[in-house]
């Protein structure tokens, strides 16, 4: 079957136009005993850190770290504020007409932050297409997903508003539910409530930890806290409240993926190389050798200026 286009539009974003093109695709045909089983059910929790933990059915979880994702977010906020304070001496008045260097600036702040919208997007297409072909490894049927779009009614303050912003809910759901259903994968959404906090063991609300590890002061049990959740939403019925009666089956064996490896510092380290060197901030630079024993020192003589003169001199 050929994919056929079912609609053009021309879109504009950071001062550059491309064509938006709407294309039927058809689902993936597998053969026979080896396409996703419905009765295999996952459970996915939806994170800042990791954007995507995956619970499966057979003790085997999967790991998406958004760490490079976060750290674009962050380095871009400041450059910008950098770039803003830079030029807010020669910004133009309200009602005045911008210089050229004024133009230049701006469609330059433009380009950077097209530029930023689409590293992020690139990241979340990967860390979607990580989970399904996941899922399509494990013959996973059905993903329960934790739908965790109310806290953004809850006012956090204006730092915390800020990261769930950046956070786009809405986008993460969007990705995985395309690439899944292009999959044969069916995606439902349900209650995620209480699941980060509640022992995967004894069923038992415990202290929601700051870290990334769940400990229950009741039963003594301890495991990675998304993982945890995302075998609770797994047990969860779609559209109803929470099940904490069923059995939760936690991840033994847990791969660990990474999402935006093309972004700035994400291949050799977590380190922007944006930044400059550590030699070129005042580093004291590489050390000299050491003397030898009984010897004199093997570093420059310093030069002495001496600008005080006798009486008479010259």
């Amino acid at each position: 079957m050929r994919p056929s286009r079912s609609g053009r539009s021309p879109c504009c974003e950071g001062g550059r136009l491309f064509l938006d093109v709407t294309a039927e695709v058809p689902v993936v045909v597998y053969p026979p005993g080896e396409g996703p089983d419905p009765g295999r059910v996952a459970g996915v929790d939806l994170g800042i850190i990791h954007p995507y933990a995956v619970a499966g059915p057979d003790g085997e979880g999967l790991l998406v770290s958004g760490r490079a994702i976060r750290a674009e977010h962050r380095m871009h906020l400041a450059d910008t504020k950098a770039r803003r304070r830079a030029v807010a001496r020669r910004a133009p008045k309200p009602g005045e007409k911008g210089s050229r260097r004024w133009r230049k600036y701006r469609r330059r702040a433009r380009l950077v932050e097209g530029r930023h919208q689409r590293r992020v997007r690139q990241a979340q297409h990967e860390a979607g297409r990580t989970v399904v072909s996941w899922a399509v490894r494990q013959r996973v049927g059905v993903l329960h997903v934790g739908d965790p779009r109310g806290v953004l009614d809850l006012p956090a303050g204006r730092r915390h508003n800020l990261r769930l912003r950046q956070w786009q809910i809405g986008r993460l759901l969007q990705v995985l539910t395309d690439k899944a259903t292009l999959a044969g994968i069916a995606v439902r959404l349900v209650d995620e409530r209480g699941t980060s906090s509640t022992c995967a063991a004894c069923h038992r609300r415990v202290p929601k930890p700051r870290g990334r590890t769940l400990s229950c002061p009741h039963c003594r049990f301890s495991g990675h806290r998304d993982l945890v959740a995302a075998a609770s939403i797994a047990t969860r019925t779609p559209g109803g409240g929470p099940t904490a009666v069923a059995t939760v089956v936690l991840p033994e064996v847990v791969t660990h993926r990474r999402a935006g490896r093309h972004l700035p510092g994400a291949g050799r380290s977590r380190r922007d190389p944006r930044r400059p060197p550590r030699a070129a901030r005042g580093s004291v630079g590489p050390r000299r050798p050491a003397p030898p024993p009984g010897g004199e020192s093997l570093a420059q003589q310093a030069r002495i200026h001496n600008t005080h003169r006798k009486p008479g001199e010259r």
